[in-house]
């Protein structure tokens, strides 16, 4: 039965979440918007100006777009996001820093296309596995085991390879293979849940593993990545750096934190403070206590989505919620992790915390449609 009234949890957990951004944003961004560029809140106003209100505005577009129309211009908007994203290798448009292709200049503005590729190819896998005529059930698995369950899978499983190949030819080529992890990450959940057969899902696992540990060899700084994860303390002024200072700022955190503000591995002790490492600059100030609470956040977000997802009134409406809660959730653990030492360094954000307006404008239009959906429970 339709309710017609949002989930006011989720929406206050979210408000939480962006407000804890923009609290420690104002903290790490000080000292290096007044160094470079005359003012203390420089980089915070930015923030605001060309990520949280664009997002909140889009973010509400997609609240109040009716779902149907979202369902049938999923292609549309994966084509769009596409091109946009294949842009990025074209002179004048785009822009390389540090030997990559990730951003687009089109004179007024500037953005990173594969942040929005995430939520428009979540988009067009829900509507697309929807469209299939077998019943999307998340209980059923002892169907995946009988020839008899998705008849048309194979319909379903070439398809899908081919489209996240696409897609990761064009990461490969950026090179982005951190946010390419993160995108077939969320595919990978969104098909299995959606009652394919078993053999489909092992196979896909075995060639993400396998393809994993290719591109994480095939050029050094993965490979250093992977080499400082395994070897603790390896070269801590070289490659090991950023990681060990990470862990300095974690563990002086203490239980209570040094305060919002005071933390000192912000200047220009431990690299990328305001976006891939600015856990590590929360924990410092906020200490276990913030550290438990933010991650707590996270994960009520997930509890929440997957709620929204288990009462949606449609398939697409059950695997878009689910690819969203997978996609934030899953990019809040991999930052998480990789700035503790769980997992490898990684370049993922911290979803609605990590300066980068790409990446919050495309959030908050993720959770416009989550709270979209929720109406609709």
């Amino acid at each position: 039965m339709k309710t017609k009234t949002i989930d006011y949890t989720l929406l206050i957990v979210s408000f939480l979440l962006i407000n804890i951004g923009i609290l420690i944003l104002a903290s790490t961004s000080a000292s290096l918007s007044r160094e470079n560029f005359g003012s203390s809140a420089y980089i915070l106003l930015r923030q605001i100006k060309f990520g949280y209100l664009p997002g909140l505005l889009l973010g509400g577009l997609c609240f109040f777009l009716p779902l149907g129309k979202i369902k049938k211009w999923s292609l549309a908007i994966l084509l769009v996001t596409l091109l946009f994203t294949g842009l990025v290798f074209c002179p004048r448009i785009g822009v390389s820093l540090g030997g990559s292709s990730r951003w687009i200049n089109l004179g007024i503005i500037s953005f990173q296309p594969s942040e929005f590729l995430k939520i428009g190819f979540i988009i067009y896998l829900a509507a697309w596995i929807s469209g299939q005529e077998n019943k999307f059930s998340l209980k059923k698995f002892s169907h995946r085991f009988s020839k008899r369950s998705l008849d048309n899978t194979a319909k379903l499983f070439i398809p899908f390879v081919a489209i996240i190949g696409i897609i990761g030819f064009i990461f490969i080529r950026q090179p982005d293979i951190s946010t390419l992890g993160i995108i077939v990450l969320t595919a990978f959940l969104m098909y299995f849940v959606a009652n394919t057969r078993i053999f489909h899902t092992i196979l896909l696992f075995a060639l993400g593993i396998t393809a994993f540990f290719a591109l994480m060899n095939f050029t050094s700084y993965r490979s250093n990545r992977i080499l400082t994860f395994m070897k603790e303390g390896i070269d801590p002024m070289g490659i090991g750096y950023q990681i060990n200072q990470s862990l300095i700022a974690i563990g002086s955190g203490g239980i209570f934190g040094k305060g919002i503000g005071i933390g000192v591995q912000k200047f220009d002790f431990l690299p990328q403070t305001t976006s891939d490492s600015i856990f590590s600059i929360f924990a410092e100030e906020s200490g276990l206590i913030g550290s438990i609470c933010l991650i707590a956040l996270f994960l009520l977000f997930a509890f929440l989505g997957v709620r929204i997802s288990k009462h949606a009134p449609d398939k697409f409406s059950k695997i878009l919620a689910l690819g969203i809660v997978c996609w934030i959730t899953m990019q809040a653990f991999v930052n998480i992790g990789a700035v503790t030492e769980i997992i490898p360094l990684t370049g993922i954000p911290l979803p609605f915390i990590s300066c980068g307006g790409s990446h919050i404008i495309a959030e908050l239009m993720g959770l416009g449609i989550l709270l979209n959906i929720s109406k609709h429970t």
